[in-house]
């Protein structure tokens, strides 16, 4: 059998509706047979049980132990054997070793004490029949339990063939799921590299470039002439910030280069929340900003993702005001609305979005959007409804 009408014929077994077809096909073949030879009410009870119990024997699989028993039943109330309980009997076999509802061991000599069962009645029935029957003690009288022998060895070969299916789809899915977990491992791996080396660039090019402003800075206090206070002050700030983001970016080294399972112990440092916002909105007057912070609703804490997104938003967007709007004013708003979802807005009155950078295709308002992507929101950036520019961010906190 070529490979696909090997797949073809794998697939139609495994569709629930197979063994439906499969049993009421054997079914309607035992009525036509019982028509055709009829046979005493035991035999036609054994016949038509052991034909229809097929049709449960998926989603039951244990009736299969109904089908074998009537098989014999129906096998022992007449000396003749029907074609359908021959095939019903040996799907039923074949069940209880494909599905283990019993150790093969157990179900084959359970069959095989019922088919010398049937033998001996049929040995009875031979003897009532007037046909020479030997004593059991006389010579030949072994050729008497031909029949039982036979049927055991069918039973066994029907029982082993499920049991060796079942090993091999166990060992089949078993080496499917070693090779799922080797590719998850290779794609971890090949992350944890990737990881390592855009730390080695962050660290080679960034971390270099912000230590170099925090130290000519910091210097420059020292050794610049002739600075008046507000000079000097904004000197020291300019430091404060680069110290603060070397800080951060170490602690974003330390994620990118600690592996999966112990990534949980590489943040060292809180991570920045809501309550933080105060400070950041202060960063930002010290800089020469005018801004202010409005709170609604009741604090309530959040997850750590929805806490550090509404964070980074709000830093984003003061930062875009410093660079596109200097010297506007701005208000921090901050939501905590009663149907659980958390609004953010950052509303300056500069000259409001243009062609320049503060337009939409800079990776600043691409990377809100992302962030608030992640915890299920939306962000829209845009012209505010008084002139100016306003960042409005919605973040869900109720379905986490």
């Amino acid at each position: 059998m070529s490979t696909p009408l090997r797949q073809r014929f794998r697939t139609w077994i495994a569709a629930p509706v197979y063994p439906w077809v499969t049993g009421g096909f054997l079914t309607v073949g035992a009525v036509a047979e019982l028509i055709a030879f009829p046979g005493s009410v035991t035999t036609t009870i054994g016949v038509l049980v052991s034909s229809a119990s097929l049709i449960w024997r998926r989603s039951f699989p244990p009736i299969a132990i109904l089908t074998v028993a009537a098989g014999l039943l129906g096998f022992a109330g007449d000396v003749s054997l029907y074609l359908s309980i021959m095939a019903s009997g040996l799907i039923g076999c074949y069940t209880l070793g494909r599905s283990r509802v019993l150790h093969p061991a157990v179900a084959v000599v359970g069959a095989a004490l019922g088919a010398l069962s049937v033998n001996l009645v049929h040995i009875n029935t031979w003897s009532r029949m007037d046909l020479p029957v030997p004593a059991l003690w006389e010579k030949g009288s072994l050729s008497l339990f031909a029949e039982s022998f036979l049927l055991t060895v069918v039973i066994f070969g029907a029982v082993m063939m499920g049991d060796a299916v079942r090993s091999r789809e166990e060992t089949r899915n078993e080496r499917d799921l070693a090779h799922a977990q080797l590719i998850a491992l290779e794609r971890q791996q090949a992350a944890e590299a990737e990881r390592a080396a855009i730390a080695r660039e962050l660290h080679d090019i960034v971390s270099h470039s912000v230590s170099m402003i925090a130290v000519q800075a910091e210097s420059a206090t020292y050794t610049t002439p002739g600075l008046t206070p507000e000079a000097r002050d904004g000197f020291q700030q300019i430091a404060g910030t680069a110290r603060s983001s070397m800080a951060e970016l170490r602690r974003l080294l330390g994620v990118l280069r600690t592996p999966q399972g112990q990534r949980d112990t590489a943040l060292t440092a809180p991570q920045p929340t809501l309550d933080h916002l105060a400070e950041l909105v202060d960063q930002h007057r010290t800089v020469g900003g005018e801004a202010e912070l409005r709170i609604t609703g009741q604090r309530m804490p959040l997850p750590a993702a929805w806490e550090l997104s509404a964070y980074r938003i709000a830093q984003e967007a003061l930062t875009n005001v410093r660079k596109h709007a200097p010297g506007a004013r701005t208000v921090v708003e901050i939501d905590y609305g009663a149907d659980r979802l958390l609004t953010l807005r950052v509303h300056d009155d500069g000259p409001g979005p243009g062609s320049g950078p503060h337009s939409d295709t800079g990776h600043g308002l691409t990377g809100m959007r992302e962030r608030a992507a992640l915890v299920g929101g939306r962000l829209s950036a845009g012209a505010g409804p008084d002139g100016g520019f306003l960042v409005e961010a919605e973040l869900p906190w109720g379905t986490w």
